[in-house]
Protein backbone atom coordinates (compact mmCIF):
# COMPACT_ATOMS: atom_id res chain seq x y z
CA UNK A 1 0.00 0.00 0.00
CA UNK A 2 1.64 3.43 -1.25
CA UNK A 3 2.14 5.79 2.04
CA UNK A 4 2.89 9.01 2.89
CA UNK A 5 5.97 9.37 4.84
CA UNK A 6 5.52 13.56 5.79
CA UNK A 7 2.92 12.89 8.48
CA UNK A 8 3.08 11.01 12.10
CA UNK A 9 6.07 10.84 14.19
CA UNK A 10 9.29 10.86 12.68
CA UNK A 11 10.79 8.01 14.71
CA UNK A 12 7.85 5.88 14.79
CA UNK A 13 7.19 6.25 10.72
CA UNK A 14 11.24 5.49 10.06
CA UNK A 15 10.89 2.66 12.46
CA UNK A 16 7.82 0.83 11.17
CA UNK A 17 9.05 1.73 7.37
CA UNK A 18 12.78 0.14 8.46
CA UNK A 19 11.40 -3.14 9.96
CA UNK A 20 10.22 -4.22 6.64
CA UNK A 21 13.25 -3.47 4.91
CA UNK A 22 15.29 -5.63 8.42
CA UNK A 23 13.04 -8.57 7.81
CA UNK A 24 13.66 -8.26 3.64
CA UNK A 25 17.38 -7.67 4.09
CA UNK A 26 17.83 -10.75 6.56
CA UNK A 27 15.68 -13.19 4.58
CA UNK A 28 17.68 -11.73 1.43
CA UNK A 29 20.91 -12.79 3.50
CA UNK A 30 19.16 -16.34 3.40
CA UNK A 31 20.32 -16.65 -0.10
CA UNK A 32 23.69 -16.80 0.78
CA UNK A 33 23.43 -18.83 3.97
CA UNK A 34 21.63 -21.27 1.81
CA UNK A 35 24.39 -21.57 -0.34
CA UNK A 36 26.91 -21.25 2.48
CA UNK A 37 25.35 -24.20 4.06
CA UNK A 38 24.82 -26.51 1.39
CA UNK A 39 27.84 -25.67 -0.42
CA UNK A 40 30.00 -26.00 2.73
CA UNK A 41 28.40 -29.00 3.78
CA UNK A 42 28.00 -31.21 0.81
CA UNK A 43 30.93 -29.88 -1.51
CA UNK A 44 33.57 -29.52 0.92
CA UNK A 45 35.36 -26.08 2.55
CA UNK A 46 37.24 -25.70 -0.77
CA UNK A 47 33.73 -25.29 -2.18
CA UNK A 48 33.01 -22.48 0.40
CA UNK A 49 36.34 -21.25 0.10
CA UNK A 50 35.30 -20.44 -4.15
CA UNK A 51 32.40 -19.12 -3.61
CA UNK A 52 33.35 -16.93 -1.19
CA UNK A 53 36.67 -16.01 -3.63
CA UNK A 54 33.81 -14.40 -5.79
CA UNK A 55 32.18 -12.33 -3.41
CA UNK A 56 34.26 -9.36 -4.06
CA UNK A 57 34.16 -9.12 -7.78
CA UNK A 58 30.24 -9.64 -7.79
CA UNK A 59 29.45 -6.82 -5.19
CA UNK A 60 32.22 -4.81 -7.46
CA UNK A 61 29.51 -5.30 -10.16
CA UNK A 62 25.46 -6.12 -8.78
CA UNK A 63 26.73 -4.00 -5.76
CA UNK A 64 26.92 -1.10 -8.53
CA UNK A 65 23.44 -2.35 -9.83
CA UNK A 66 22.16 -1.89 -6.32
CA UNK A 67 23.24 1.06 -5.48
CA UNK A 68 22.28 3.02 -8.95
CA UNK A 69 18.86 1.51 -8.66
CA UNK A 70 18.25 2.65 -5.36
CA UNK A 71 19.56 6.03 -6.34
CA UNK A 72 16.39 6.03 -9.43
CA UNK A 73 13.96 5.56 -6.63
CA UNK A 74 14.66 9.25 -4.92
CA UNK A 75 13.42 11.21 -7.68
CA UNK A 76 10.49 9.03 -7.00
CA UNK A 77 10.09 9.09 -3.71
CA UNK A 78 10.29 13.25 -3.96
CA UNK A 79 7.66 12.99 -6.60
CA UNK A 80 5.63 11.44 -4.44
CA UNK A 81 6.32 13.50 -1.37
CA UNK A 82 5.47 16.07 -3.21
CA UNK A 83 1.91 14.64 -4.78
CA UNK A 84 3.43 15.28 -8.78
CA UNK A 85 1.87 11.53 -9.94
CA UNK A 86 2.91 12.27 -13.48
CA UNK A 87 6.42 12.94 -12.59
CA UNK A 88 6.91 9.59 -10.26
CA UNK A 89 5.31 7.91 -13.54
CA UNK A 90 8.22 9.75 -15.67
CA UNK A 91 10.51 8.70 -12.64
CA UNK A 92 9.59 5.24 -13.06
CA UNK A 93 10.10 4.95 -16.95
CA UNK A 94 13.58 6.68 -16.40
CA UNK A 95 14.63 4.18 -14.33
CA UNK A 96 13.46 1.17 -15.61
CA UNK A 97 14.77 2.45 -19.17
CA UNK A 98 18.33 2.50 -17.62
CA UNK A 99 18.21 -0.32 -15.81
CA UNK A 100 17.68 -2.23 -18.89
CA UNK A 101 20.73 -0.33 -20.28
CA UNK A 102 22.73 -1.31 -17.35
CA UNK A 103 21.53 -5.39 -17.45
CA UNK A 104 22.73 -5.81 -21.05
CA UNK A 105 26.06 -4.84 -20.43
CA UNK A 106 27.08 -6.43 -17.28
CA UNK A 107 25.30 -9.76 -18.90
CA UNK A 108 27.48 -9.34 -22.05
CA UNK A 109 30.37 -8.44 -20.80
CA UNK A 110 31.30 -9.24 -16.94
CA UNK A 111 31.26 -13.39 -17.35
CA UNK A 112 33.97 -13.01 -20.61
CA UNK A 113 36.87 -11.05 -17.78
CA UNK A 114 35.48 -13.55 -14.90
CA UNK A 115 37.78 -15.63 -14.62
CA UNK A 116 40.79 -13.06 -15.89
CA UNK A 117 39.66 -11.12 -12.78
CA UNK A 118 39.75 -13.93 -10.66
CA UNK A 119 43.64 -14.53 -11.67
CA UNK A 120 43.91 -10.97 -11.25
CA UNK A 121 42.96 -11.43 -7.61
CA UNK A 122 45.62 -14.54 -7.04
CA UNK A 123 42.59 -16.57 -6.27
CA UNK A 124 44.20 -19.84 -5.35
CA UNK A 125 44.71 -22.26 -7.99
CA UNK A 126 42.33 -24.83 -6.36
CA UNK A 127 39.79 -22.61 -5.91
CA UNK A 128 39.97 -20.72 -9.58
CA UNK A 129 38.11 -22.89 -11.60
CA UNK A 130 34.65 -23.69 -9.24
CA UNK A 131 34.88 -19.72 -8.39
CA UNK A 132 34.33 -19.01 -12.09
CA UNK A 133 31.44 -20.96 -13.28
CA UNK A 134 29.98 -19.31 -10.11
CA UNK A 135 30.66 -15.72 -11.14
CA UNK A 136 29.60 -16.69 -14.67
CA UNK A 137 26.15 -17.67 -13.96
CA UNK A 138 25.68 -15.29 -11.25
CA UNK A 139 26.53 -12.62 -14.06
CA UNK A 140 24.36 -14.43 -17.02
CA UNK A 141 21.21 -13.91 -14.01
CA UNK A 142 22.04 -10.43 -12.97
CA UNK A 143 18.94 -9.05 -14.89
CA UNK A 144 16.95 -10.81 -12.17
CA UNK A 145 19.20 -9.16 -9.46
CA UNK A 146 18.65 -5.42 -11.46
CA UNK A 147 15.17 -5.62 -11.88
CA UNK A 148 14.26 -7.01 -8.42
CA UNK A 149 16.38 -4.21 -6.93
CA UNK A 150 14.50 -1.71 -9.14
CA UNK A 151 10.96 -2.53 -8.58
CA UNK A 152 11.46 -3.37 -5.03
CA UNK A 153 12.71 0.60 -4.72
CA UNK A 154 10.50 2.24 -6.67
CA UNK A 155 7.66 0.10 -4.47
CA UNK A 156 9.60 1.72 -1.07
CA UNK A 157 10.00 5.02 -3.02
CA UNK A 158 6.18 5.54 -2.28
CA UNK A 159 6.24 4.11 1.32
CA UNK A 160 5.53 0.31 1.23
CA UNK A 161 8.13 -1.71 2.60
CA UNK A 162 6.28 -4.20 3.09
CA UNK A 163 5.66 -6.03 -0.18
CA UNK A 164 9.18 -6.39 -1.33
CA UNK A 165 9.76 -8.16 2.18
CA UNK A 166 6.66 -10.47 1.00
CA UNK A 167 8.00 -11.36 -2.21
CA UNK A 168 11.59 -12.19 -0.75
CA UNK A 169 10.36 -14.20 1.84
CA UNK A 170 8.75 -16.41 -1.01
CA UNK A 171 11.90 -16.25 -3.28
CA UNK A 172 14.05 -17.32 -0.20
CA UNK A 173 11.97 -20.24 -0.10
CA UNK A 174 12.29 -21.00 -3.69
CA UNK A 175 15.77 -20.47 -3.07
CA UNK A 176 16.29 -23.01 -0.19
CA UNK A 177 14.30 -26.08 -2.18
CA UNK A 178 16.26 -25.16 -5.29
CA UNK A 179 19.66 -25.37 -3.91
CA UNK A 180 18.87 -28.55 -1.98
CA UNK A 181 17.97 -29.98 -5.79
CA UNK A 182 20.72 -28.05 -7.82
CA UNK A 183 23.26 -29.23 -5.34
CA UNK A 184 22.47 -31.93 -2.96
CA UNK A 185 19.95 -34.01 -5.51
CA UNK A 186 21.65 -33.26 -9.39
CA UNK A 187 24.73 -32.41 -8.28
CA UNK A 188 24.99 -29.06 -10.28
CA UNK A 189 27.88 -28.40 -7.41
CA UNK A 190 28.53 -24.77 -7.42
CA UNK A 191 26.84 -23.86 -10.39
CA UNK A 192 23.59 -25.12 -9.01
CA UNK A 193 24.01 -23.14 -5.82
CA UNK A 194 24.26 -19.82 -8.44
CA UNK A 195 21.29 -20.48 -10.33
CA UNK A 196 19.22 -21.19 -7.40
CA UNK A 197 19.16 -17.68 -6.84
CA UNK A 198 19.17 -16.42 -10.06
CA UNK A 199 15.31 -18.49 -10.57
CA UNK A 200 14.59 -17.15 -7.09
CA UNK A 201 14.95 -13.38 -8.22
CA UNK A 202 13.15 -13.99 -11.16
CA UNK A 203 10.46 -15.27 -9.75
CA UNK A 204 10.36 -12.18 -7.45
CA UNK A 205 10.51 -10.10 -10.46
CA UNK A 206 7.49 -11.17 -12.00
CA UNK A 207 5.85 -11.31 -8.23
CA UNK A 208 6.63 -7.79 -8.30
CA UNK A 209 5.55 -6.94 -11.76
CA UNK A 210 2.23 -8.77 -11.51
CA UNK A 211 1.59 -6.65 -8.05
CA UNK A 212 2.25 -3.50 -9.51
CA UNK A 213 -0.49 -4.30 -12.27
CA UNK A 214 -2.91 -5.25 -10.05
CA UNK A 215 -2.68 -2.88 -7.16
CA UNK A 216 -0.50 0.55 -7.41
CA UNK A 217 -2.04 2.07 -10.31
CA UNK A 218 0.15 5.51 -9.44
CA UNK A 219 3.10 2.89 -10.53
CA UNK A 220 1.44 2.22 -14.02
CA UNK A 221 3.35 3.95 -17.21
CA UNK A 222 1.65 4.81 -19.50
CA UNK A 223 2.78 5.44 -23.30
CA UNK A 224 3.46 8.50 -23.33
CA UNK A 225 5.56 8.53 -20.26
CA UNK A 226 8.15 6.47 -21.57
CA UNK A 227 8.73 9.69 -24.00
CA UNK A 228 11.49 11.00 -20.92
CA UNK A 229 13.81 13.68 -21.91
CA UNK A 230 17.13 14.03 -21.67
CA UNK A 231 16.86 15.80 -18.05
CA UNK A 232 14.49 13.23 -16.56
CA UNK A 233 17.54 10.79 -17.45
CA UNK A 234 19.93 13.05 -16.14
CA UNK A 235 18.73 13.95 -13.06
CA UNK A 236 18.36 10.14 -12.51
CA UNK A 237 21.92 9.25 -13.40
CA UNK A 238 23.13 12.35 -11.61
CA UNK A 239 21.35 10.68 -8.40
CA UNK A 240 21.95 7.03 -9.45
CA UNK A 241 25.74 6.71 -10.39
CA UNK A 242 27.33 8.04 -7.61
CA UNK A 243 25.57 5.57 -5.04
CA UNK A 244 26.85 2.68 -8.02
CA UNK A 245 29.86 4.32 -7.70
CA UNK A 246 30.32 4.54 -3.94
CA UNK A 247 28.90 1.13 -3.94
CA UNK A 248 31.57 -0.11 -6.22
CA UNK A 249 34.58 2.12 -4.54
CA UNK A 250 33.42 0.44 -1.48
CA UNK A 251 33.61 -3.01 -3.48
CA UNK A 252 37.07 -2.17 -4.88
CA UNK A 253 38.40 -1.66 -0.94
CA UNK A 254 36.94 -5.25 -0.55
CA UNK A 255 38.75 -6.62 -3.46
CA UNK A 256 41.70 -5.55 -1.72
CA UNK A 257 41.26 -7.66 1.19
CA UNK A 258 40.34 -10.61 -1.01
CA UNK A 259 43.90 -10.79 -2.68
CA UNK A 260 45.31 -10.24 1.48
CA UNK A 261 43.04 -13.19 2.13
CA UNK A 262 43.86 -15.09 -0.94
CA UNK A 263 47.51 -14.68 0.45
CA UNK A 264 47.03 -16.18 3.54
CA UNK A 265 45.30 -19.54 2.32
CA UNK A 266 42.17 -21.02 1.98
CA UNK A 267 41.64 -21.32 5.52
CA UNK A 268 41.40 -17.68 6.16
CA UNK A 269 39.41 -16.97 2.75
CA UNK A 270 36.84 -19.61 4.41
CA UNK A 271 36.99 -18.01 7.87
CA UNK A 272 36.84 -14.59 6.40
CA UNK A 273 33.90 -15.82 4.18
CA UNK A 274 32.03 -17.60 6.72
CA UNK A 275 32.20 -14.46 9.06
CA UNK A 276 30.99 -12.20 6.59
CA UNK A 277 27.70 -14.04 6.39
CA UNK A 278 26.82 -13.69 10.31
CA UNK A 279 27.80 -10.20 9.86
CA UNK A 280 25.85 -9.33 6.98
CA UNK A 281 22.73 -9.82 8.98
CA UNK A 282 24.21 -7.34 12.27
CA UNK A 283 25.27 -5.14 9.47
CA UNK A 284 21.03 -5.49 7.52
CA UNK A 285 19.93 -3.82 11.04
CA UNK A 286 21.94 -0.95 10.26
CA UNK A 287 21.51 -0.99 6.62
CA UNK A 288 18.04 -1.17 7.00
CA UNK A 289 17.73 2.35 9.23
CA UNK A 290 19.80 3.83 7.06
CA UNK A 291 17.09 3.29 3.39
CA UNK A 292 14.21 3.99 5.62
CA UNK A 293 16.21 7.58 6.68
CA UNK A 294 16.87 8.22 2.90
CA UNK A 295 13.40 7.25 1.68
CA UNK A 296 11.57 9.21 4.53
CA UNK A 297 13.81 12.11 3.59
CA UNK A 298 13.40 12.13 0.40
CA UNK A 299 9.72 12.38 0.49
CA UNK A 300 9.38 14.80 3.29
CA UNK A 301 11.94 17.06 0.81
CA UNK A 302 9.30 16.44 -1.72
CA UNK A 303 6.53 17.40 0.63
CA UNK A 304 8.30 20.69 2.10
CA UNK A 305 8.78 19.50 5.30
CA UNK A 306 12.75 20.48 6.30
CA UNK A 307 11.64 20.51 9.79
CA UNK A 308 10.64 16.93 10.03
CA UNK A 309 13.95 16.07 8.21
CA UNK A 310 16.06 16.99 10.86
CA UNK A 311 14.04 15.81 13.95
CA UNK A 312 13.61 12.54 12.00
CA UNK A 313 17.64 12.07 11.44
CA UNK A 314 18.47 12.69 15.10
CA UNK A 315 16.25 10.09 16.73
CA UNK A 316 17.13 7.35 13.52
CA UNK A 317 20.90 8.11 14.70
CA UNK A 318 19.81 7.50 18.55
CA UNK A 319 18.08 4.03 17.77
CA UNK A 320 21.19 3.46 15.30
CA UNK A 321 23.34 3.77 18.38
CA UNK A 322 21.27 1.63 20.65
CA UNK A 323 20.89 -1.25 17.87
CA UNK A 324 24.67 -1.21 17.50
CA UNK A 325 25.62 -1.92 20.97
CA UNK A 326 23.63 -4.54 21.14
CA UNK A 327 23.92 -6.08 17.92
CA UNK A 328 27.62 -5.41 19.16
CA UNK A 329 27.57 -7.38 22.32
CA UNK A 330 25.49 -10.35 20.82
CA UNK A 331 28.32 -11.20 17.80
CA UNK A 332 31.00 -10.98 20.57
CA UNK A 333 29.29 -13.39 22.94
CA UNK A 334 27.94 -15.92 20.85
CA UNK A 335 29.96 -15.72 17.26
CA UNK A 336 31.30 -18.89 17.49
CA UNK A 337 28.01 -20.86 18.01
CA UNK A 338 26.75 -18.64 15.14
CA UNK A 339 29.95 -19.96 12.80
CA UNK A 340 29.42 -23.43 13.74
CA UNK A 341 25.83 -23.47 11.88
CA UNK A 342 27.95 -22.96 8.92
CA UNK A 343 30.57 -25.06 8.65
CA UNK A 344 29.38 -27.53 11.59
CA UNK A 345 32.86 -29.87 13.33
CA UNK A 346 34.89 -28.08 10.67
CA UNK A 347 38.35 -26.73 11.27
CA UNK A 348 38.28 -25.21 14.17
CA UNK A 349 41.13 -22.84 13.28
CA UNK A 350 39.01 -21.27 10.31
CA UNK A 351 35.86 -20.93 13.45
CA UNK A 352 39.06 -19.03 15.20
CA UNK A 353 39.47 -16.67 12.61
CA UNK A 354 36.30 -15.88 11.95
CA UNK A 355 34.87 -15.49 15.57
CA UNK A 356 38.07 -13.08 15.84
CA UNK A 357 36.90 -10.88 12.83
CA UNK A 358 33.07 -10.34 14.14
CA UNK A 359 34.86 -9.39 17.60
CA UNK A 360 36.80 -6.61 15.48
CA UNK A 361 33.80 -5.59 13.66
CA UNK A 362 31.00 -5.94 16.47
CA UNK A 363 32.95 -3.36 18.62
CA UNK A 364 32.81 -0.68 16.17
CA UNK A 365 29.21 -0.91 14.88
CA UNK A 366 28.27 2.40 16.24
CA UNK A 367 30.11 4.09 13.79
CA UNK A 368 28.70 1.83 10.96
CA UNK A 369 24.99 3.14 12.26
CA UNK A 370 25.76 6.71 12.54
CA UNK A 371 27.57 6.52 8.72
CA UNK A 372 24.16 4.89 7.34
CA UNK A 373 21.94 6.88 8.98
CA UNK A 374 23.44 9.94 7.88
CA UNK A 375 24.47 9.15 4.07
CA UNK A 376 21.05 7.84 3.77
CA UNK A 377 19.84 11.26 4.75
CA UNK A 378 22.23 12.87 2.62
CA UNK A 379 20.98 10.91 -0.53
CA UNK A 380 17.51 11.30 0.40
CA UNK A 381 18.01 15.16 0.04
CA UNK A 382 19.71 14.82 -3.05
CA UNK A 383 23.34 15.05 -2.21
CA UNK A 384 26.14 13.42 -4.33
CA UNK A 385 29.09 14.51 -3.55
CA UNK A 386 29.80 13.69 0.38
CA UNK A 387 28.19 10.33 0.27
CA UNK A 388 30.13 9.51 -2.86
CA UNK A 389 33.88 11.12 -0.64
CA UNK A 390 33.06 8.83 1.85
CA UNK A 391 33.01 5.86 -0.24
CA UNK A 392 36.46 6.75 -0.98
CA UNK A 393 37.65 7.36 2.37
CA UNK A 394 36.63 3.61 2.95
CA UNK A 395 38.66 2.56 -0.02
CA UNK A 396 41.93 4.20 1.10
CA UNK A 397 41.43 2.48 4.99
CA UNK A 398 40.56 -0.98 3.18
CA UNK A 399 43.17 -1.05 1.01
CA UNK A 400 45.89 0.65 3.70
CA UNK A 401 44.74 -1.38 6.17
CA UNK A 402 45.00 -4.31 3.31
CA UNK A 403 48.52 -3.36 2.71
CA UNK A 404 50.22 -1.95 5.31
CA UNK A 405 48.17 -3.71 8.89
CA UNK A 406 48.07 -7.01 6.47
CA UNK A 407 52.13 -7.14 6.18
CA UNK A 408 52.57 -6.30 9.98
CA UNK A 409 49.88 -8.25 11.65
CA UNK A 410 48.55 -10.78 8.99
CA UNK A 411 44.50 -12.08 9.45
CA UNK A 412 44.19 -9.40 12.72
CA UNK A 413 45.57 -6.63 10.37
CA UNK A 414 43.19 -7.43 7.07
CA UNK A 415 39.91 -7.72 9.39
CA UNK A 416 40.88 -4.38 10.89
CA UNK A 417 40.20 -3.08 7.40
CA UNK A 418 36.42 -2.58 8.36
CA UNK A 419 36.05 -1.03 11.29
CA UNK A 420 38.85 1.89 10.36
CA UNK A 421 36.48 2.33 6.58
CA UNK A 422 33.38 2.98 8.79
CA UNK A 423 35.94 5.25 11.48
CA UNK A 424 37.17 7.39 8.40
CA UNK A 425 33.55 7.64 6.46
CA UNK A 426 31.62 8.89 10.06
CA UNK A 427 34.21 11.20 10.40
CA UNK A 428 33.47 13.12 7.29
CA UNK A 429 29.81 12.53 7.36
CA UNK A 430 29.03 13.68 10.88
CA UNK A 431 30.18 17.47 10.09
CA UNK A 432 28.98 17.30 6.55
CA UNK A 433 25.15 16.36 8.47
CA UNK A 434 25.42 19.39 11.10
CA UNK A 435 26.22 21.70 8.06
CA UNK A 436 23.18 20.73 6.14
CA UNK A 437 21.50 20.35 9.76
CA UNK A 438 21.45 23.80 9.77
CA UNK A 439 20.80 24.70 6.80
CA UNK A 440 17.35 23.04 6.41
CA UNK A 441 16.37 24.82 9.83
CA UNK A 442 16.90 27.92 7.65
CA UNK A 443 14.07 26.55 5.11
CA UNK A 444 10.47 27.41 4.94
CA UNK A 445 7.74 24.65 5.95
CA UNK A 446 4.62 24.23 3.72
CA UNK A 447 2.03 25.87 5.25
CA UNK A 448 -0.43 23.74 3.92
CA UNK A 449 0.91 20.91 5.23
CA UNK A 450 -0.07 21.02 8.93
CA UNK A 451 -1.92 18.09 9.92
CA UNK A 452 -5.33 16.53 11.41
CA UNK A 453 -5.08 13.12 12.75
CA UNK A 454 -7.39 10.97 10.42
CA UNK A 455 -8.49 7.71 10.05
CA UNK A 456 -7.95 7.79 6.25
CA UNK A 457 -5.04 6.55 4.40
CA UNK A 458 -5.16 7.50 0.64
CA UNK A 459 -2.92 6.89 -2.34
CA UNK A 460 -2.29 8.78 -5.78
CA UNK A 461 -4.40 7.08 -8.85
CA UNK A 462 -2.90 7.56 -12.36
CA UNK A 463 -5.14 10.44 -13.06
CA UNK A 464 -3.70 12.21 -9.68
CA UNK A 465 -6.37 12.22 -7.85
CA UNK A 466 -6.76 10.67 -4.22
CA UNK A 467 -8.74 7.62 -3.19
CA UNK A 468 -9.18 5.59 -0.64
CA UNK A 469 -6.91 2.38 0.02
CA UNK A 470 -7.81 1.24 3.19
CA UNK A 471 -8.79 2.42 6.78
CA UNK A 472 -5.73 2.73 9.21
CA UNK A 473 -4.98 5.55 12.09
CA UNK A 474 -2.35 7.85 10.86
CA UNK A 475 -2.30 11.98 10.76
CA UNK A 476 -2.73 12.73 6.61
CA UNK A 477 -2.01 16.99 5.65
CA UNK A 478 -5.01 18.63 6.14
CA UNK A 479 -5.39 19.58 2.08
CA UNK A 480 -5.23 15.87 1.19
CA UNK A 481 -7.91 15.13 3.21
CA UNK A 482 -10.24 18.09 1.87
CA UNK A 483 -9.44 16.45 -1.71
CA UNK A 484 -10.65 13.25 0.09
CA UNK A 485 -13.71 14.57 0.76
CA UNK A 486 -14.76 16.62 -1.90
CA UNK A 487 -14.38 13.27 -4.22
CA UNK A 488 -15.83 11.29 -2.27
CA UNK A 489 -18.82 13.28 -1.57
CA UNK A 490 -19.08 13.88 -5.47
CA UNK A 491 -19.27 9.80 -5.74
CA UNK A 492 -22.14 10.00 -3.05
Amino acid sequence: MATTLTTGRPWRVILLFAVPLLIGNVVQQLYQFADTIVVGRHLGVDALAAVGATGSLLFLLLGFAWGMTSGFAIPTAQAFGARDYARVRRSVASGAILTGITTVVITVVAPLIARPVLQLLQTPSVLLDQATVFTQVSFLGAGATMFFNFFAAIIRAIGDSRTPLVFLTVACGLNVVLVLLFVGVLEFGVAGAALATVVSQAVSVLLCLEYVRRRVPVLHVHRGDWRVSRGDLALHLRLGLPMGFQASIIAIGTLTVQVALNRLGADAVAAYTTASRVDSIAVAFLQSLGLAVSMYAAQNLGGRRPDRIRRGVVQATGMAIVISLALGALLIGFGTQMVRIFIGSGSDEVVHLAHLMLIVNGVSYCALGVLFVLRGALQGIGHTFIPTATGVIELVMRVAAAIVLGALMGYVGVVMSNPLAWLGAAALLIPAYVREHRRLAKLPVAPELATETSAIAVIGPTDGSMVVDAVITQPVPVVARRRLRRKVGAGR
